[in-house]
């Protein structure tokens, strides 16, 4: 089934018009697609669909992007020694 540019753009209003706006926006992007010189086959075979859950152990509220691990091998540095903070190598404070 090859559609053409014509037949998607009045899918595509009739969708928007029956308020399915998902079924718009692939018709949008399979346009999009045949525009840029894709075939009518490559374009129907073609994911346009682009939604995907979130996956649990994101950082942050609403974002997808998962946690950083450390590279294998990595150990943490020393922390520094707190009675030694803030001075300088003649044992004065700092200004």
């Amino acid at each position: 089934m090859s559609d053409t540019i014509e037949t998607l753009r009045h899918k595509m209003e009739a969708a928007a018009r029956a308020l399915d706006f998902e079924e718009a926006k692939r018709c949008r992007d399979k346009i999009s697609l045949m525009r840029g010189g894709a075939s009518a086959e490559e374009a129907a075979q073609a994911d346009v669909d682009g939604l995907h859950r979130q996956q649990p152990g994101a950082m942050g509220l609403g974002t997808s992007r998962q946690r950083v691990a450390p590279p294998p091998g990595w150990t943490p540095p020393a922390k520094p020694d707190p009675m030694t903070t803030g001075r300088t190598l003649r044992g004065k404070p700092r200004k």
